[in-house]
């Protein structure tokens, strides 16, 4: 008993921190969702019968796309225990790992659908702060022209408490959240009890006759419906910081009840007085008295509806780095208990520019409304297109149910997508154009490298062959020991040719360490270690770590001495490193965009003895010039 209550309270702690970092964004939704279904230009008229249809709708897509696809569903197809659409790539890029002609296609997929949530991130701190801070115009109308400054002086306090990390931020927006969450519940039961007959909307009839009595309204109708499900996507990418059982537990136990009573709250609110459908709905259903303090409330709770997204980039940037597809930067974990937690100040402010140009350009939530829902959509097609090739896989699933599954949370995702394209023209663009530029960086980044690598290896001596004949002609050897960072463990790296060319001379140990970046988040301490002794004086050493870990040096060193014969003092080894510089070939592998941009990138990645922790006074660099 006392075990199983051990286990209880660090899954009921792990839950209420997920409801406080996870479920903000989609918990935030009805302050506009369902405003914006009776927006005057889908010229819906409010009656019973559309009342009904939208709630049905609302309600199917909310159990659909959320309870079922996600949080039940896509929730089993972690990369050992991590989320995300990358993790998700890496996944089905190794499910056909025979099948090399659809290689690129499931790592295009997998980098757009990254870039798509980047353009998400955008757009959600932007439009959940603002349609908060807009219930002035309620409250106090002639503070009206205030609500952009305050909603930027708001967004600035948020992405600098980053910096304290999501465990600190989750502590401290849980509490607030269940409040919000019960708020939300409380409301809409109050105003459900004024008009129990919109419970009937729960039956998907209503739906499927509203969708035949005006076919062309109701499919516009779900680009307004989408709206309710923004934050589905960053329930799979934070499933690393909190694991799937706590993020199931928050989402059955209070999200997903309080949403469905306060959307029908709203809904009774309307049969009663369909006048109200124009008005803030939510803020309608307050007491007078208590509108200022929900107004507070739901400021704070749209705060934190950024976090999710915030904390989803954080992921997805520290798996690019690790697969290959961004520069090295400057990542610091802010747990010492939770590995995924970390903070990237580069992408915090990054994020922050972007959404105070969001805010100052659209100046309202309902003008970005139009902007929201297709990054949203697209990455629910993609992530739905993966999981076809990773579920389909799964032992112990029936591969025809699997698949029959899929392709109808499929149909259901297009058919949001492509309501929301008919936005394109009026600020769909924005998050189409931020995936397209985050694309065309990840891919010049991860093309650079791969060039980069081949011209770094061109001509390179097979490490057997130089050591027998070092072996049999050795040069002069001096004290210590030499570690050689290179990124292939078949051929001699350049820097020791120089260094042999140039100085003339060995030290007594020499050690070619190869870094290596697997496609799971985290590699097991017996496979971390691959060693070769090649010699009485060389060894080649290779480390495997996973895309959530940090790879450190000095750690690979001291497993090494503890595992094997090699004797290493830290104050007698120096690190040898090739610094390439990036030149014009004549005959170029690059076009001058790429190849300026990768060179930019290539100067500004975080050094490798920071993003090895190696110590900076025992390294050595030697320069070259690569040609592109």
């Amino acid at each position: 008993m006392n075990q199983e209550n051990g286990t209880r309270k660090p899954m009921m702690g792990l839950a209420l921190g997920a409801i406080g970092v996870v479920y903000g964004d989609i918990g935030t939704s009805p302050l506009y969702a369902l405003n914006a279904c009776f927006d005057p230009q889908y010229n819906l008229p409010v009656n019973t019968a559309s009342v009904f249809g939208i709630m049905s709708l609302l309600f199917w897509a909310l159990a659909i796309v959320v309870s079922l696809k996600y949080v039940y569903f896509i929730l089993r197809a972690d990369n050992r225990g991590e989320g995300g659409i990358l993790a998700l790539m890496a996944l089905a890029t190794r499910t056909q790992q025979r099948k090399r002609g659809q290689f690129s296609i499931f790592i295009l997929l997998g980098i757009f659908g990254a870039s798509l949530f980047y353009g998400d991130g955008m757009i959600t701190p932007a439009i959940s702060v603002l349609s908060a801070i807009e219930g002035l115009k309620v409250s106090a109308p002639g503070l009206s022209s205030w609500v952009v400054p305050i909603s930027v002086v708001v967004l600035i306090i948020l992405f600098m408490m980053q910096s304290h990390g999501t465990e600190v931020v989750g502590k401290l927006f849980a509490p607030i959240m269940v409040l919000w969450f019960l708020v939300l519940a409380v409301l809409g039961i109050a105003n459900i009890i004024k008009a129990p007959s919109i419970f009937a909307a729960l039956s998907p009839i209503y739906a499927i006759k509203f969708v035949l009595a005006s076919p062309k309204i109701a499919f516009l109708e779900l680009g307004a419906v989408v709206l309710a499900l923004t934050g589905a996507e960053a329930i799979y990418a934070d499933m690393g910081h909190f694991g799937r059982d706590p993020i199931r537990m928050g989402w059955f136990g209070l999200v997903w009840p309080a949403l469905v009573l306060n959307y029908f709250g709203q809904g009774a609110m309307i049969l009663q007085n369909p006048a109200l459908a124009s008005q803030p709905l939510l803020y309608g259903m307050v007491p007078h008295a208590l509108l200022w303090p929900m107004i507070i409330l739901a400021c704070a709770a749209t705060v934190i509806a950024s976090q999710a997204v915030i904390s989803g980039a954080y992921s997805m940037t520290w798996q690019a780095v690790q697969l290959g597809y961004c520069p090295r930067l400057n990542i610091r974990h802010t747990s010492e208990h939770e590995r995924g937690q970390i903070y990237i100040a580069g992408i915090n402010w990054a994020l922050l520019a972007a959404v105070i140009i969001l805010v100052v350009g659209f100046k309202s939530s309902d003008a970005l409304a139009s902007a929201y829902g297709i990054a949203v959509t697209l990455t629910m097609v993609i992530t739905t297109t993966l999981a076809f090739v990773v579920m389909g896989k799964r032992e112990g699933w029936k591969r025809w149910a699997t698949y029959a599954l899929l392709a109808g949370f499929l149909v259901v995702d297009v058919s949001l997508f492509s309501s929301n394209a008919t936005k394109l023209v009026e600020g769909g663009w924005v998050p189409l154009l931020v995936a397209a530029v985050s694309l065309f960086i990840m891919t010049t980044w991860k093309r650079g490298r791969r060039l980069l690598f081949h011209r770094l290896h061109d001509g390179e001596l097979p490490v057997d062959m130089f050591v027998q004949s070092i072996e049999s002609n050795p040069p002069q050897r001096v004290e210590g020991t030499a570690v050689f960072m290179t990124g292939s463990a078949d051929t001699v790296p350049h820097a020791l040719l120089h260094n042999l060319k140039h100085n003339k001379v060995l030290h007594e140990q020499t050690i070619f360490l190869t870094m290596l970046s697997a496609d799971i988040p985290y590699v097991a301490q017996i496979d971390r270690l691959k060693v070769q002794r090649l010699s009485n004086s060389f060894w080649q050493v290779t480390a495997h770590y996973g895309f959530k870990e940090e790879p450190s040096v000095p750690d690979v060193l001291a497993a090494l001495e503890a595992s094997h014969t090699c004797e290493i003092d830290m104050m007698q080894t120096s690190f040898f490193l090739s610094k390439e510089t990036i030149v014009r070939s004549k005959e170029p592998a690059m076009s001058w965009v790429r190849r300026t941009l990768f060179s930019m990138m290539q100067r500004n990645a975080t050094r490798p003895t920071d993003f090895f922790k190696i110590p900076p006074n025992r390294v050595v660099e030697m320069g070259m010039q690569i040609e592109l």
